[in-house]
């Protein structure tokens, strides 16, 4: 998932990630990716970035630091309780 990519591209969401290097790891290291950080660009100048989790997982902020920031934020299980 990758919100606030409209359907295919553009929109406020981050849309651009190297799926190729995490596909290439997966397929030649048999490592599975469990996020990829995704980054929007405004003017050519990276404004924010996210994780795309592994569904069904999703992007959950942790609650303090940069919104903008992937760093600030878990993948975890839709519904699941926040770590103590």
């Amino acid at each position: 998932m990758a919100p606030g990519v409209y359907h295919c591209a553009g929109g406020p969401g981050p849309n651009d990630a190297d799926f190729q290097t995490a596909l290439e790891r997966w397929v030649e290291a048999k490592v599975a990716p469990d996020s990829i950080v995704s980054k929007h660009a405004t003017s050519q100048v990276v404004d924010r970035t996210r994780p795309l989790c592994a569904y069904p997982k999703v992007a959950v902020w942790k609650g303090a630091a940069d919104t903008n920031d992937a760093a600030s934020f878990t993948c975890r299980e839709p519904g699941a309780a926040a770590p103590r």
